[in-house]
């Protein structure tokens, strides 16, 4: 196209006003106004606890409220139907869990889809699970109590915080290896399956809320933990794998948001949640759930939601576990 005398100037004109326009840059005044961060478990779970840690002290660093805003219900879909609904903005970000991998294959008729719908920020904190056991019951280590499930099958009662939860699936991957039966009680939330854990209602429960009083005081009994190795936090308790070849289940947290949420907003939060899991009370809060820090890129989070997806996807299908 030949460049006429007035478009030259116009151009010319645009060129030379170009750096008094302001550039995009989400970033730099963010957050202005209180950060809603949804979680889609009760209010007192481990997700809760974890959130509330760290929303402190991004709160502390950054300058403005994060609202840890509990919605449960759904199997989680109301918690993301909420962030899915919102501007993608980083003003509603939502707690990634270890049970997002396999939300879709358990709830079918989903209206959302993860890679679709939603973007990864930053990882948060990684730990084991405990198999806490009743003193009622007679095995004291995880062998005994193989045996002892086995010739009772179907008559130990293992609790949940749900349906495709972490501990449901940590148990459920420990029926299938260890060739046992037992009979899954679901619960709405951590604290009310601990409560009956303690109660006696039921027997066995694979949980990362803080139990070392009732283990120190014999309340309850530590079996083990779930990872591969034994942890550092806890290292006078046993790996499950020591025991069951081939055992290991984790539950992590992360932070996610809205697809579309700004990369210099992405980019600024994932920082500040590193320099929040270098805070000493940060790191002594997650130690108190057995947990610690999990600072990850969002691909790097991916990653793992991908590999963790591949892992429970089959424990989900010869389960066959359907949502509550």
């Amino acid at each position: 196209m030949i460049m006429t005398r007035r478009r030259l100037l116009r151009a010319s004109a645009a060129t030379s006003l170009a750096p008094l326009l302001p550039a995009p840059a989400f970033a730099l005044d963010y957050p202005t106004r209180p950060v809603h961060w949804v979680d889609d478990t009760a209010p007192g779970g481990s997700a809760d606890i974890v959130a509330r840690l760290v929303g402190q002290q991004l709160s502390d660093q950054l300058g403005q409220p994060f609202i840890v805003d509990n919605r449960p219900g759904g199997g989680g879909e109301v918690g993301l139907d909420a962030v899915a609904h919102a501007p993608a903005d980083g003003y509603t970000l939502f707690v990634v869990n270890s049970v997002h991998p396999v939300h879709a294959l358990l709830f079918s008729g989903t209206k959302f889809d993860f890679a679709r719908d939603f973007a990864t920020v930053a990882g948060v904190a990684i730990g084991p699970l405990n198999m806490l056991v009743t003193p009622s019951l007679p095995a004291k280590t995880v062998p005994e109590f193989i045996a002892y499930a086995k010739a009772n099958p179907g008559k130990i009662n293992f609790a949940s915080v749900g349906s495709g939860s972490p501990p449901h699936l940590a148990g459920e991957l420990f029926k299938m290896l260890a060739g046992v039966d037992l009979t899954h009680v679901p619960y709405r939330g951590g604290a009310l399956a601990l409560t009956d854990l303690l109660g006696g209602q039921v027997q066995v429960l694979f949980s990362n809320l803080p139990a070392r009083d009732y283990i120190k005081t014999g309340t309850l009994r530590s079996l083990g933990v779930t990872t591969e190795t034994r942890s550092a936090l806890t290292p006078e308790l046993p790996a499950l794998a020591e025991f069951v070849p081939g055992y290991s289940a984790t539950v992590w947290f992360g932070v996610g948001a809205r697809k579309g949420t700004p990369p210099d907003i992405v980019d600024k939060l994932n920082a500040a949640v590193g320099v929040a899991l270098m805070d000493d009370k940060v790191k002594a809060g997650l130690a108190v759930l057995d947990s610690s820090p999990m600072p990850l890129s969002p691909a790097a989070l991916t990653a793992m939601m991908e590999r963790e997806t591949e892992k429970w996807v089959k424990v989900v299908r010869a389960a066959n576990i359907k949502p509550d």
